[in-house]
């Protein structure tokens, strides 16, 4: 039995902890309530502010409450073009302009939305991080389904009912830019988690990894391990379906079903 290696370490949390002290709250949409599911709330974008360890700017939105003699905080993540002092609609019968909400049924087919819902009223879950988007790709009324293309180019069937914003979430490039230096990615993770800098299982002794050891490194076993196995046995290739490059055939209609994603 070696020791406890960093990936079972990882999941009891301890130094692993998300580092949260400086965060501004939790982001979603609003409450779903009467006004929204059958006319629309107006709110106003208060300030733009930045979130540590996420790439997306959120905009502090402030409602009037239509229930309590009160005024309503939300945080939003940003979309594109939002900006302070504007009016943003949330309701059913809100109209189609970037940064507002309404439900997908209201929306028509190849909208590009953001902050999708998966299921009615969880405040939306999709589609939240910069420069990322939904495509809205067929509607049928008749059995409440909407059908919707992922950021990853996967399509996924929601319920109708299921809210999101117009638009696409700002912040968008930030991975064009290359981080040149180790320094940029300390400060990088430093606000996410202790995730950084990665060590490589190779050039750990045998002790602390699957993959440790031997006068040369290297990983001198398989690299693909079966989906059941025990924690501290569980790296590499986890359950894989295949490995190595696409060639031949498959090459050709993997770049195929790229092409028509993107249609």
């Amino acid at each position: 039995m070696g020791r406890v290696i960093r990936c079972q370490r990882r999941g009891r949390g301890s130094i692993f902890k998300s580092h949260t002290k400086h965060r501004k709250g939790a982001v979603s949409l609003r409450t779903l309530d009467y006004a929204e599911r059958n006319g629309y709330i107006k709110g106003v974008i208060k300030e733009i502010i930045h979130d540590p360890g996420r790439g997306a700017p959120l905009a502090v939105v402030q409602f009037r409450s239509p229930y309590a003699y009160k005024v309503e905080k939300k945080l939003f993540a940003c979309a594109e073009g939002m900006y302070t002092g504007q009016f943003v609609y949330c309701g059913k019968k809100a109209q189609l302009v970037v940064g507002n909400v309404l439900p997908v049924s209201e929306m028509p087919e190849g909208t590009v939305v953001c902050n999708l819902e998966h299921r009615a009223g969880n405040g939306g879950t999709i589609a939240r991080a910069s420069g990322d988007y939904c495509t809205i790709m067929t509607q049928d009324p008749d059995t409440g389904k909407t059908r919707v293309k992922l950021p990853s180019g996967a399509r996924k069937t929601i319920a109708n009912s299921c809210r999101a914003m117009v638009g696409i979430i700002a912040g968008g490039g930030r991975i064009d830019k290359p981080m040149l230096k180790a320094g940029t990615a300390f400060h990088k993770y430093k606000a996410k988690r202790n995730e950084w800098p990665i060590v490589r299982g190779v050039c750990m002794n045998p002790v602390e990894h699957p993959f440790g050891g031997g006068n040369h490194q290297h990983i001198g076993k398989p690299s693909t391990v079966r989906g059941d196995k025990a924690h501290g046995r569980k790296v590499g290739l986890i359950a894989a379906r295949r490995t190595g490059r696409l060639r031949g055939g498959k090459a050709t209609q993997a770049l195929a079903e790229k092409a028509r994603e993107k249609k």
